[in-house]
């Protein structure tokens, strides 16, 4: 198990619960009441840290290593036939990004969302989550396939950005962004946009607009991460707690502000303590808003759509 900063009074305890039961198998001794009085805290300290998690820490937990990436999710929700599309026509496949079809239930959905890796090989691979140009513009291909043959499209928002290298701007990183953008809130077909871990900038909004936007409550969403925010203003990383307050990136706040329209609540500590609860909760979510937007004409889809986001950002003065 990995523990985060935050989490080491939770490691020293669960440390010392090992360390009685090892003492009962060899000494033979009895320590059921040790023990006993050893997980009752265990709980009661879960509960205090993971219910009182600064915006800061949010962050650090939708970056836990163990936590579930959009591929988990997919293989997981739909009915074991996802099937991977490839490449933009134009340059290369992006590996960060990934799409492709799958069913949930009866119904069949265009997937697409940011991998990242799980070891250093696998995370070069997938570019740390960080898609090119040519990841955004697969990513509307597929987008657009499933409008010819009206079928939604799900989603899944995991990135610490879009790449920010010298070749991605060569190659039109900000055309590629604002161009899934506005191709996205005209889409003819319902599109379901679900945070599950880091929601950074652009690369998070090109392919964050739709339709239902639903957020899970550990997850963040923002236009920048905090230690590029804190590099900004401070000139270091030193006050990106700071920045993680001003920000107001949590699922609560989003929420308020209204730029997401649910939360999902995670298990205790995060997705990665219980991933068959977050996955039937998201696959839930994922089916009662398909079946929502399922019943508006074309017209009607885009028009609440356009309206949605135009009323972003908007404040009334008393």
């Amino acid at each position: 198990m990995q523990y985060l900063e935050f989490e080491k009074p939770i490691e020293e305890l669960e440390n010392k619960l090992i360390q009685a039961k090892e003492l009962a198998e060899v000494d033979n001794l009895d320590t059921t009441k040790i023990v006993a009085d050893i997980e009752e805290k265990i709980q009661i300290t879960r509960k205090k840290i993971y219910n009182n998690l600064s915006p800061w820490q949010k962050v650090q937990l939708s970056r836990h290593p163990k936590r579930p990436y959009t591929l988990d999710y997919i293989h997981a929700i739909t009915d074991g036939d996802f099937l991977e599309m490839h490449g933009d026509r134009r340059v290369k496949d992006d590996k960060a990004m990934i799409g492709g079809w799958g069913t949930i239930g009866k119904q069949t959905v265009m997937f697409i969302g940011q991998q990242k890796g799980r070891d250093t090989k696998e995370r070069q691979y997938r570019n740390f989550g960080m898609a090119n140009p040519e990841g955004y513009r697969k990513a509307l291909r597929l987008m657009k396939l499933a409008e010819k043959f009206n079928k939604p499209v799900v989603t899944l928002i995991d990135t610490p950005g879009a790449f920010p290298g010298l070749e991605a701007e060569e190659r039109g990183q900000g055309e590629a962004i604002a161009r899934n953008i506005l191709e996205m809130s005209r889409l003819k077909t319902p599109i379901i946009c679900v945070i599950i871990g880091e929601g950074a900038s652009g690369g998070a909004l090109g392919i964050g607009v739709g339709d239902h936007i639903v957020m899970l409550n550990n997850s963040w969403y923002s236009v920048i991460s905090p230690e590029n925010c804190s590099t900004i203003l401070w000139r270091s990383w030193d006050y990106k707690e700071t920045a993680a307050d001003s920000l107001k990136l949590t699922a609560k706040e989003m929420k308020e502000l209204g730029l997401v329209d649910k939360i999902i609540e995670e298990p205790l500590g995060g997705a990665h303590h219980n991933t068959v609860e977050i996955f039937k909760k998201v696959k839930k979510e994922i089916n009662l808003s398909l079946k929502s937007l399922s019943n508006l004409s074309k017209d009607k889809l885009i028009d609440q759509r356009m309206e949605k986001f135009a009323n972003m950002g908007v404040v009334k003065e008393k």
